[in-house]
């Protein structure tokens, strides 16, 4: 009888043993099965809302799981060229537009997308300038946001300090005037970072140098940056100086932010990008925008305007079906709604009603009098960038070492190296 038990319990165990044998062979498949995506982004202070975006893909998509990857925005391209040129990195990634799009498709580093994705037909033509190679017409990016640059202020210190916003540049002015004269950084921007002084240009030069019509002209080769008008404004960017923070020179981008989020500062030129990072900072940071005014309250109120982000694939990635389901879902209206009510960005994606967000709603609106972001639109194709000679040129002129007559001369003889417009 013990005998029969014993002989009894070993079959159970036996096939207990098979079946839980079974279970794990089929979990490991299950597991090796699954497709990893490496996807890398430049935006540190956007992790958690990629995250949140990733997991509602992976429940879509079980098969694939999608690992994010934050690097600093300012080290990104770098880490990012050695990883492709590498023959790795990741299968997906944020992208930059225009010149920093063409400079990696153009080295092979991106997969074209028309094929891939013949949804992307539906793009705006705008959008898809900042997507497309000028070498051979491709669109090697999914439009992902546009930016604009324009004024923060704080509701709250306008209040105090008795001020309305500015119709004109006098007025503008005076309301820094009025927060130096209460203790407050009348203008929070800083010059440490070439790239800000660059944004900076974005927020408050079009209204001097003379908006579209300008950047037209400089397209075509009938003006120059040598043109009385541009120099003029350079002029008026070294003359804000005396409003920023005390050694100013030293001031970062962090610094920056901090200043206008820290409520040291009622006034910060920056892109649209940073609302929602204020926000988060300061829940209870009561903040609008408007558009630097022109000389005259009949003057447009300019703001720049650009596509700022693609999303990208890797063109030696080993899992290019799943990074184009992962793409798609990037470029869906679900995804788009998402950047504009949590990211606080105008997106990309066709038939997203953006409006509905108030501040998106207030951007859309200051874009009446959109113009290009100078050199990034313009110059961003060929070495030396425009943008990397503005942004030397400008810390210059802020740093007292060129006027602004040589900033300018320095930065028109080095597109004109090779830009065939100006060498008429």
């Amino acid at each position: 009888m013990r005998k029969h038990m014993l002989i009894g319990l070993l079959l159970v165990l036996m096939v207990t043993g098979s079946l839980f044998s079974a279970g794990v062979q089929e979990q490991q498949t299950t597991q090796s099965a699954k497709t990893t995506l490496e996807f890398w982004t430049w935006r540190p202070e956007d992790v958690d809302f990629y995250a949140k975006q990733i997991a509602l893909f992976e429940q879509a998509n079980p098969d694939i799981k999608v690992v994010q990857t934050a690097q600093k925005n300012t080290e990104y391209n770098t880490i990012l060229a050695a990883a492709l040129s590498g023959g790795a990195g990741p299968d997906v990634f944020q992208g930059r537009a225009y010149g920093g799009l063409a400079t990696f498709a153009d080295s092979g580093f991106l997969e074209p997308l028309e094929s891939w994705m013949p949804e992307l037909k539906n793009y705006s033509a705008t959008a898809l300038l900042g997507a497309t190679s000028p070498t051979d017409g491709k669109i090697y990016g999914s439009p992902a946001v546009s930016q604009t640059v324009f004024m923060y202020y704080n509701k709250d210190i306008y209040k105090e300090l008795g001020l309305s916003v500015p119709k004109t540049w006098d007025e503008l002015l005076h309301n820094f005037d009025v927060a130096k004269q209460a203790g407050y950084i009348p203008l929070g921007n800083g010059a440490k970072d070439g790239w800000c002084l660059e944004t900076m240009l974005g927020g408050m030069g079009a209204g001097w140098y003379g908006g579209t019509q300008f950047y037209n002209d400089v397209i075509a080769g009938k003006k120059n940056f040598l043109d009385p008008a541009f120099i003029k404004m350079v002029e008026q960017m070294k003359g804000l100086a005396k409003y920023m923070p005390d050694m100013y020179m030293g001031i970062s981008y962090e610094d920056m932010r901090s200043n206008f989020f820290n409520e040291l500062s009622p006034h910060l030129i920056a892109g649209s990008y940073e609302a929602a990072y204020f926000k988060a900072q300061n829940p209870n940071l009561n903040f609008d925008i408007f558009a630097v005014p022109g000389q005259k309250a009949t003057d447009p109120a300019y703001v720049s305007v650009y596509a700022d982000m693609n999303f990208a694939m890797n063109a030696h990635s080993k899992n290019k079906e799943a990074a184009v389901k992962f793409l798609k879902f990037l470029s869906s209206k679900e995804f788009g709604k998402a950047m504009v009510t949590d990211l606080k960005m105008v997106t990309s994606v066709p038939g997203v009603d953006a409006t509905s967000d108030p501040f998106i709603a207030r951007v859309l609106e200051l874009q009446k009098n959109a113009t290009p972001y100078l050199f990034l639109v313009g110059f961003r194709y060929q070495q030396p960038t425009g943008s990397s000679l503005w942004q030397a040129a400008a810390q210059g002129v802020m740093a007292g070492t060129l006027t602004p007559a040589q900033a300018a001369k320095q930065v028109q003889d080095g597109i004109a190296s090779y830009y065939k417009p100006f060498q008429k």
